[in-house]
């Protein structure tokens, strides 16, 4: 297939604002043969019908097959396998991804709109998980600093019925089920379930959790030009807080083993309280969206999202271990956190192609109304044997601690109390107004330019009621300019550059940053400059391959005058290259490789310390082989450079190699046996962390048996 027919197919297509489906029931072929352009076409993120070779950044593609063969289960395992980015720890109670070098808890959208309080999002229900690379302001807003993950929901299919399920068990003791159902009402409706339940268990003592989400969806042709989707969506998630082991302070001059890094003789110790570290979720989604053809070239969509969480999470964890202090002891922190946040998000937009002269465009103009209402409080650990929220107790396995009661390191009993030292409580209040345009030019046969902007006004109030003070406002209005090249030597060869801005409010991801001097603060800055290639060795084979630069500019205020501001630039520099696709018919390859680098800048100057979970190098590749017609193989390896924990760079995550193995068995076109074994060498590794002496031990070997199959 030639560019111009993927151009034209797309068209058909401009409606894919938020999700991956077709206006009237005809053109489902078509989404077919788009998406055998590239692997997968598809980019349901990108507000405009634009094929991937034809966009100037990087992205990578999941889609709910590979999800399925691959045997991922969460959102950080997908991260495992794709380049540029990886996981942090999220304190063992949400999903927080380095976006090359930048670490995000809130850059998560699901059909195209914000999703962005703190927990762990279920694969059940996705059609593909789409991750893009580079500041994204002007199509997605404050934030996606490096990189955005978009999830994109299945939707009803009009015309067809089917079920689908899936059950899985793990050698660990973890078990689910889930079940995908789509029932066709005549030929202008359709009705979709998914829904699904998981039974948490892993290597570490006292994990355990339940997850529960259904999805029911509706679709509605309502004339041959207007369809009309909405959908509800459950979320219910408990589960134990595990965040992991410290790392061992000391001086470099050999009285501490392997200083800086995770102590390996602790690995098999839970350094919490079995009771009382546990997060719980539960949330209500709700989204609409309506799309209409006005004619061939003019499409539009507009969609409503409203989002209830109620967020919960405690937990104790190691603060501190210096064993030339005392190898025998440690320091254990706490609090407990709640979030309520209701999200009210209204968004439309319009896509046209059109031609003037020579030249033909691909526009895309909206705009964008969020409302978030967000009550937050934390209460820090308060111990009797102390008086503080720190205390000492002897490293054991278990520790001395249950319910909060325990006996410290001391032996006298102590007590903690999660009502005594409140550590704030906020109510917050934020409106967002945005409008973009974006115009796609197609000047000749093999050169496209890309140029748009967006305004946010981003306006904030927070009330602070304990301890009690003023109501405290910020407004920011912020212009993010995008600009890209795209060089089309041959159809399947493109060769762009690009440059792009975005911006991150002083109030930060969760808007618990805005007092004292942070009131006063313009919004931090981002741009990023890259220059890559994509080349379509043919219909199944692609490579992509890019050089980076990302820019942050955080305004501070000066030391020796608090009425001017110093402006601190730092910069992380990188390349990723990624071969997605069929070599052959059956042979299935998927391999990332990225190198990142970068100083931290302060208002001193360049401090020559690397910022903190930047490994230098990551690299991974997954094969599928399928050996015969029923059966197939599969082989995968992660590895990750070392990295510093923390930006003094005085502790280290080691580097590791992860070795993963697969093979399934088609029983019948309707049934399929698989298992998924994770961690072949039974490799000790640490595959993330959160803070200096929270260190996330990774699993060891182990295997998942899955059962998938059609009614």
């Amino acid at each position: 297939m030639g560019r111009k027919t993927a151009l034209a197919l797309t068209t058909i297509l401009a409606t894919t604002l938020h999700s991956n489906m077709a206006v009237a029931d005809d053109t489902a072929d078509e989404i077919v043969v788009v998406g055998k352009v590239l692997y997968t076409d598809q980019v349901n993120a990108l507000k405009a019908p634009t094929p991937i070779i034809d966009v100037p950044q990087s992205l990578s593609i999941v889609t709910a097959d590979e999800i399925t063969q691959r045997g991922f289960t969460s959102i950080g395992e997908i991260i495992n396998y794709t380049p540029g980015v990886s996981n942090s720890q999220g304190e063992g109670h949400r999903d927080s991804v380095v976006f090359r070098g930048v670490r995000s808890t809130a850059d998560f959208f699901i059909d195209g709109v914000r999703d962005d309080v703190q927990y762990y999002r279920p694969l059940y229900n996705l059609e593909q998980v789409e991750i893009l690379r580079g500041p994204n302001a002007l199509l997605f807003g404050r934030g996606g600093t490096g990189g955005i993950l978009n999830r994109v929901t299945k939707k009803g299919v009009i015309g067809e019925n089917f079920t689908g399920y899936q059950a899985g068990v793990d050698t660990f003791g973890e078990f689910g089920f889930q079940v995908d159902t789509n029932y066709a009402a005549g030929d202008t409706a359709a009705f979709r379930i998914n829904a699904m339940y998981e039974s948490l268990n892993n290597h570490r003592d006292f994990y355990d959790g339940d997850r529960i989400g259904i999805n029911p969806t509706a679709k509605f042709a309502i004339t041959p030009a207007t369809t009309l989707d909405v959908s509800y969506e459950y979320v219910d998630h408990r589960r134990f807080v595990d965040r992991g082991i410290p790392t061992a302070n000391g001086a470099l001059d050999g009285t501490v083993a392997n200083p800086g890094r995770p102590v390996e003789d602790f690995k098999d110790i839970v350094f919490g309280d079995p009771e009382l570290n546990f997060t719980d979720l539960k949330a209500h989604l709700v989204r609409a969206s309506l799309q209409h053809a006005f004619s061939e070239n003019f499409k539009g969509i507009f969609s409503a999202f409203y989002g209830d969480y109620d967020k919960l999470y405690q937990n104790f964890y190691a603060s501190d271990y210096n064993p030339e202090i005392d190898a025998d002891v440690v320091t254990l922190d706490g609090y407990v956190d709640r979030t309520d946040r209701q999200n009210l998000i209204l968004s439309g937009n319009l896509v046209g192609k059109f031609n003037t002269g020579s030249f033909h465009h691909t526009v895309v103009t909206g705009g964008e109304y969020i409302n978030t209402s967000s009550d937050q409080d934390r209460f820090n650990s308060f111990w009797s044997g102390t008086s503080d929220d720190i205390e000492m107790f002897t490293i054991a396995r278990p520790l001395n601690l249950s319910g909060g009661v325990g006996v410290n390191a001391s032996g006298m009993p102590t007590t903690n109390s999660f009502t005594t030292d409140i550590n704030d409580d906020t109510r917050v209040s934020i409106d967002v107004f945005s409008a973009y345009f974006q115009d796609q030019i197609e000047l000749t046969d093999w050169l496209d330019i890309v140029a748009g902007v967006r305004y946010d006004s981003f306006d904030i109030e927070v009330f602070n009621a304990e301890p009690p003070t003023e109501t405290r406002t910020r407004k920011d209005d912020k212009f993010s300019p995008r600009f890209g090249v795209i060089l089309k030597p041959q159809e399947n060869i493109s060769i762009y550059g690009s440059y792009s801005e975005s911006f991150l409010p002083r109030s930060g991801e969760q808007f618990a940053n805005i007092n004292g001097d942070n009131n006063a603060l313009d919004p931090n800055t981002f741009s990023n400059l890259e220059a890559g290639v994509k080349w379509d060795f043919n219909q199944g084979l692609s490579l992509t391959a890019a050089v980076f630069e990302i820019e942050q500019s955080s305004p501070q205020v000066a030391d020796n005058d608090p009425s001017t501001l110093d402006i601190i630039d730092s910069k992380i520099q990188g390349f990723e290259a990624q071969l997605q696709g069929h070599v052959t018919e059956q042979w299935f390859v998927s391999a990332g490789y990225s190198y990142l680098d970068g100083e931290i800048v302060n208002r001193m100057g360049p401090t020559g310390l690397r910022p903190q979970e930047l490994p230098e190098h990551m690299f991974s590749v997954w094969n599928s082989f399928q050996a015969t017609e029923k059966f197939g193989l599969g082989f995968g390896l992660t590895y990750q450079d070392e990295s510093f924990i923390n930006n003094g760079n005085t502790a280290i995550l080691p580097s590791y190699v992860r070795l993963d193995a697969a093979a399934y068995y088609d029983v019948s076109d309707k049934l399929r046996l698989q298992v998924n074994v994770e961690n072949l060498t039974d490799e000790l590794y640490f595959p993330n962390s959160h803070s200096t002496h929270q260190a996330t031990v990774g699993a060891p070997v182990n295997a998942r048996f899955t059962i998938t199959g059609t009614l």
